[in-house]
């Protein structure tokens, strides 16, 4: 197996969206209440159609609670770390477009770094 001493070592994708899904039987705040099955099937669906998915490129992820549950609902972005909220099928889109696609982060749909539980 060659082995190139130029190209910079890659994972097997090259990016992972996670998108909590996380359902508290409690009556806290949680992402499945604001949407984030919707996102995540959207997001899914959109990285499909645009040829994004597969090793070397683009996964996306069903995650247990992030954390971040007053933000809701949460999306995060590796291995960039970039936490996103978001609204419609048009947030969502433009997350796969600008940041999956092209590598820019979507600026107005970025998490405060102070949102938490």
């Amino acid at each position: 197996m060659p082995t190139s001493s130029t190209a910079p070592p890659r994972g097997y994708y090259g990016r992972h969206i996670f998108f909590c899904l996380n359902e508290r039987k409690n009556g806290e705040e949680s992402c499945s209440q604001h949407n984030a099955q919707q996102g995540f099937d959207r997001c899914k669906k959109r990285v499909k159609e645009a040829g994004l998915a597969g090793p070397g490129n683009v996964r996306v992820n069903k995650a247990g609670c992030l954390d971040r549950c007053a933000g809701g609902p949460v999306a995060v972005v590796y291995p960039e770390a970039v936490w996103y909220t978001f609204v419609d099928e048009q947030d969502i889109d433009e997350i796969v477009d600008s940041h999956l696609r092209d590598g820019k982060v979507v600026e107005r749909l970025l998490l405060p770094p102070d949102v938490g539980r």
